[in-house]
C-alpha cells in the first residue's frame, strides 16, 4: 500500500478509501445490494490487511447503519487512532444549516461509536444556507474536538471556492479535500474544480473512479443485484454509453498490454492524474486486492493521450 497526506491536514491516508455505501441494511428505497454486519467486518479486515487506512461513510447510506456496521467493524478490528474515518452531512433535515450541523454530527459519532471524526465532508452544496453559516459551524466542529479536518464532495468550481474564502477571510477552519465525480467516462471538473484543488492543496478523493463498475469489464450491465438495481448509475452513464463505451474497449487494450486488469488502468490513470485516493466501493475482498495492483502500473504520456482521446463533454453529474 501506498500512502499520502491528506491536503494541508497532516493526515496520513492509504491511497486507496474504502467506500462504504456498499455497507448497511439493504432497502427497496435506498441500495438493494449492501452487506450485513459479519459481511462487513470480512470487507473491513481483508482492507486493513492490505493497508488501507482510509474508510468513506455518509449518515445516510442504508439510513444510518452504515455508518453503524463500519464502527462496529473497526472496534473489532484495529485501535481507532490507526484510521481516518470520513463522514458526511447534507442528504438531511436542514441541509448544511448550524443547527443540521450540530445535530447531524452528533448522530453520526453515535453511530459509529466514536468520540471523533478524522474527516467530515458536506456532502452536495446548500444553496439555502448562507455559506458563512454553514463554515462557521463546521469550524465549531474543529475547535470542539469533534472533528479533525474538513472536506467537501460534489459541487461547481466556483461554490468551492467561494466557501474556501470565507473560510479564510473569518479565520475558519478550510476544506483540505474535495470528493468529486472523477473518471474516465467523466471527466467535466478538469474545467474549474480540479484547478481549483490543485490550486489550494485540497486532496482529490473521487467517488466512482471506475465508473460502477463499467470501467473494470466490457460488458455494460451485469448480472449482479446492483447492476440491475442501481438506478443512480443508470442516471450517471447509460445516456452517454455509445461514446464511452470505445473508451472501455481502450481501457481493455492497455490491460492486455500491460498484463494488467482493467480497473487497475483505470486507477493507474487516476494516479497519473494526480488522485490523492480514489474511492472504492466494493462486496467482494477481491475486489480490493484488484484495485491495490493499480500501484505497479505506470502509464506513459502516450497511454494517458491515448485513454483519454475519445472522451466527449457530458452533462454534468453530482453537482447540484
Amino acid at each position: 500500500m501506498e500512502y499520502t497526506k491528506l491536503g494541508n491536514s497532516g493526515i496520513e491516508i492509504s491511497k486507496l478509501c474504502v467506500g462504504c455505501m456498499s455497507f448497511g441494511r439493504p432497502s427497496e428505497d435506498f441500495h438493494q445490494w449492501t452487506l450485513n454486519p459479519e459481511e462487513t467486518e470480512g470487507m473491513v479486515r481483508y482492507a486493513l490487511d492490505l493497508g488501507i487506512n482510509f474508510f468513506d461513510t455518509a449518515n445516510t447510506y442504508s439510513h444510518g447503519t452504515s455508518e453503524e456496521y463500519l464502527g462496529q467493524a473497526i472496534k473489532k478490528n484495529v485501535a481507532r487512532d490507526k484510521v481516518v474515518l470520513a463522514s458526511k452531512v447534507y442528504f438531511n433535515e436542514g441541509h448544511l444549516s448550524r443547527e443540521a450541523i450540530q445535530r447531524e454530527i452528533d448522530g453520526t459519532l453515535k453511530r459509529l461509536d466514536t468520540d471523533y471524526l478524522d474527516l467530515y465532508i458536506i456532502h452536495r452544496f446548500d444553496k439555502d444556507t448562507p455559506m458563512e453559516e454553514t463554515m462557521e459551524a463546521l469550524d465549531g466542529l474543529v475547535k470542539a474536538g469533534k472533528v479533525r479536518a474538513l472536506g467537501a464532495s460534489a459541487m461547481y468550481g466556483y461554490q468551492f471556492y467561494n466557501m474556501q474564502l470565507a473560510a479564510r477571510d473569518n479565520g475558519w477552519t478550510p476544506f483540505v479535500s474535495m470528493q468529486n465525480h472523477y473518471n474516465l467516462l467523466y471527466r467535466e471538473d478538469e474545467r474549474e474544480l480540479i484547478p481549483i484543488c490543485s490550486q489550494m492543496n485540497v486532496a482529490r478523493t473521487p467517488y466512482s473512479p471506475l465508473a460502477a463498475g463499467r470501467l473494470c469489464r466490457t460488458e455494460w450491465k451485469t448480472s449482479t443485484k446492483r447492476s440491475q438495481t442501481d438506478r443512480t448509475a443508470v442516471s450517471k452513464y447509460d445516456s452517454t454509453q455509445e461514446d464511452d463505451y470505445k473508451i472501455v474497449l481502450r481501457v481493455r487494450e492497455l490491460a492486455d498490454r500491460y498484463g494488467a486488469t482493467m480497473t487497475q488502468i483505470a486507477l493507474a490513470w487516476q494516479f497519473a492524474k494526480g488522485v490523492d485516493s480514489p474511492i472504492i466501493g466494493a462486496t467482494k475482498a477481491a475486489y480490493f486486492k484488484d484495485a491495490a495492483g493499480a500501484f505497479d502500473v505506470k502509464l506513459t504520456e502516450e497511454d494517458i493521450v491515448y485513454l483519454e482521446e475519445l472522451y466527449v463533454p457530458h452533462k454534468v453529474v453530482g453537482a447540484l
